[in-house]
């Protein structure tokens, strides 16, 4: 059952066309990871559904309404959230203040303070520490935590890896099967082709604010993926 559909979905930065016709479905309980260059338009994607960039009404559809050009706010209540790249947290707040932020227009749900301690241990033993003063590895964690406290039905996640280990990545993406098992559909900005192919259920390369590719990991070879991320014929 499809739960996000996009339908020749183009934005805009006043002039400048970032997007152009894209389409992308995401499934209920499915991983779909996007991969691309910087300058692809992944991110003006994420934040076209989160409500940060306009659109029209009828380019996005979730859960069986037209949310296109809703305020961010409106869109955090249908069950839409997003972690940011570069994880944007209060840095002068401590964790838990930081965490229950996410929850200020939650849609309803269990995702509870204790829920997001009992999938990362490591932020309930820093709950009252400064969200600034963490390694970068806890503070996604914070940002992944804040977005599950809205309670999504949709979680989306815009460079998760950027700047972590190899070890905390590993750790990161791992919590991700864990909410994926919760029921949530996971939507995945990520450079990294090789752990993209790796979680997700099917995957995505734009290119120059278009889609290139898509298709299951398992059905894709390395010279696909090549020409559609770099745009080679």
């Amino acid at each position: 059952m499809s739960l996000l559909e996009i339908n020749k979905l183009s934005a805009y930065y006043g002039d400048f066309q970032a997007l152009f016709g894209i389409d992308l479905n995401a499934n209920q309980g499915e991983t779909v990871a996007i991969i691309g260059a910087n300058g692809a338009g992944k991110s003006t994607f994420l934040q076209s559904i989160a409500g940060l960039v306009p659109v029209a009404k009828e380019y996005i559809t979730f859960d069986g309404k037209q949310i296109g050009g809703m305020n961010a706010y409106d869109v955090v209540s249908t069950g839409i959230a997003l972690v940011p790249e570069g994880r944007r947290l209060f840095a002068s707040l401590t964790v838990e203040e930081n965490l229950l932020m996410g929850a200020y227009a939650a849609a309803k749900g269990d995702w509870t303070l204790k829920r997001v301690y009992g999938l990362f241990p490591n932020l309930e033993k820093r709950r009252t520490q400064a969200a600034g003063t963490l390694s970068g590895g806890e503070q996604q964690m914070v940002a992944v935590g804040r977005a599950l406290m809205s309670n999504p039905k949709l979680l989306m996640c815009d460079e998760l890896s950027l700047g972590l280990a190899p070890i905390i990545i590993g750790q990161i993406y791992a919590t991700l099967v864990k909410i994926k098992e919760h029921g949530t559909t996971l939507l995945l900005v990520e450079q990294d082709i090789r752990q993209a192919m790796a979680v997700s259920d099917r995957l995505y390369c734009f290119q120059a604010g278009r889609v290139s590719l898509v298709g299951r990991p398992s059905e894709l070879n390395h010279e696909q993926i090549s020409r559609a991320y770099f745009g080679v014929s």
